[in-house]
């Protein structure tokens, strides 16, 4: 089978991408590459935007993988206007080109960041969304632009993800379990704007699993699949990080508590996932900061600004 990584140069499909030929398929990618290439060289890369795409250039592939657009809240707060035309317009216009070629599934990568504020329950797939900020928003109208493509010939499927962290050869520092890693080696501290809100945490290996069970699943399957490794205040997660820096390196790490209010708070179920697509989360926040750090190494300057999206975006801008 041949699959293209829309926008699969960046964090998550520099991961997915050697696990996907692992698995014995054909892989290529399709990017602009803003945050450079550490791709496998077996990996074909296509430098084109992917608005300029017709259905002849997606000729040959059973299956895409949309995995572009703005990636986060500052991104999408930088730039609102380039948020939706990204997030929104593109991954619908993609699939409506993937369509006409006669492709058989397309994944779009969503995020849990749809639903905004949750009360105090496990969220499933049926339940309201009411994000209001742009990046939510957008990620939302994507999967809704998505699905109106969906029927008996083009199988869709959304991986809402949880706050992806870990270790991936297109490295990222500001994300959740990463920048409290970061700060721990390199300040001696983990901050913790609010330690109530709750997030979904994954790890970036299940992420990858997450994505390799949708390509696998029977085409008769499409819909809308929460993916996380599991719900976890940011105040547990500071904690965790402060423990297991401190067993590996034997330095006393300190708390700083902000107390900041945040109006982004969600836990959500992945029993759905587990049952319909036999996804299975295997990695804990202690697995997490463990592959970080056993790549110390590889990172050198940890503020180097590719580690930051936003960074880059801005450059990118001007």
């Amino acid at each position: 089978m041949k699959i293209l990584l829309a926008g699969g140069a960046g964090y998550i499909g520099s991961a997915l991408a050697p696990v996907l030929l692992a698995h014995g398929y054909e892989v290529e990618v399709m990017d602009l590459c803003w945050f450079g290439n550490y791709l496998p060289k077996k990996v074909k890369l296509i430098q084109k935007d992917l608005f300029d795409c017709t259905p002849e250039d997606l000729n040959g592939y059973e299956q895409i993988i949309f995995l572009g657009g703005v990636s986060n809240d500052p991104m999408a707060e930088y730039s609102p206007a380039k948020n939706f035309i990204f997030n929104a317009a593109l991954p619908a216009y993609l699939a409506f080109i993937a369509k006409k070629s006669g492709i058989k599934r397309y994944i779009y990568a969503s995020s849990c960041s749809v639903y905004g504020y949750a009360a105090n329950k496990l969220y499933d797939e049926t339940d309201p969304v009411s994000c209001g900020y742009p990046y939510g928003i957008s990620k939302l109208q994507g999967e809704s632009g998505v699905f109106q493509l969906n029927d008996d010939a083009l199988s869709v499927i959304s991986l809402r993800q949880g706050t992806v962290s870990g270790h991936s050869p297109r490295m990222r520092m500001d994300l959740i379990v990463n920048t409290m890693y970061k700060t721990a080696m390199t300040q001696g501290k983990v901050t913790i704007n609010n330690p109530s809100i709750w997030r979904p945490i994954f790890d970036l290996r299940d992420s990858v699993a997450a994505f390799l069970r949708a390509v696998q699943a029977d085409y008769s399957i499409s819909g809308i699949f929460n993916v996380a490794s599991g719900n976890f205040t940011v105040g547990q997660v500071g904690d965790m990080v402060k423990f297991e820096v401190e067993q590996l390196t034997g330095r006393e790490i300190t708390i700083d508590l902000k107390n900041i209010q945040d109006f982004r708070n969600y836990k959500v179920s992945f029993e759905k996932a587990k049952t319909v697509l036999g996804y299975q989360p295997q990695f804990s926040i202690t697995d997490t900061i463990m592959d970080l750090h056993a790549h110390k190494d590889y990172y050198g300057d940890f503020e180097k600004d590719e580690f930051y999206n936003i960074r880059v975006f801005k450059k990118l801008q001007q």
